[in-house]
């Protein structure tokens, strides 16, 4: 069987580092499925859920990731995460009130770039309370 080697850093601290059979994370033109000896390539990353099979007992890793960089080679998979947090610690009732704070925050902003900031925290948010529920339901 063919793996992959798969590692998911964050500035803090790495998330993952192993060998899977799969990859899917969401890549900034959609969502990118990612199997051994795919073709090398490098993107960035949109927030969303970072779903690895793993190759040693084919469960399935959930992590969330804030946005970042993915690269690609035949044999590693690299996900350098602005933030990244492992599906079973994902807190929704913080996700929901980042999101509501963020809303304000976009009401309330006095510049474009308050309110741009203001928004990319609110796709963050929406993303994570989605990933979260998600992963919940398995």
């Amino acid at each position: 069987m063919a793996t992959i080697h798969v590692d998911v850093v964050s500035a803090e601290e790495k998330i993952f580092s192993g060998e899977a059979k799969f990859v899917a994370l969401p890549g900034e033109s959609g969502e990118l499925g990612i199997l051994p000896q795919h073709t090398p390539f490098i993107t960035r990353i949109k927030p969303g859920a970072v779903r690895i099979e793993r190759a040693d007992n084919g469960e399935e890793e959930f992590v969330f990731v804030a946005g970042g960089i993915l690269e690609v080679q035949p044999q590693r998979v690299t996900v350098l995460a602005d933030t990244a947090i492992r599906g079973k610690d994902l807190d929704e009732a913080k996700a929901i009130e980042a999101k509501r704070l963020a809303e304000e925050a976009m009401k309330n902003a006095k510049s474009d770039i308050d309110f741009a900031a203001a928004q990319g925290e609110f796709v963050a948010m929406a993303a994570q309370i989605a990933a979260v529920r998600k992963f919940r339901r398995k």
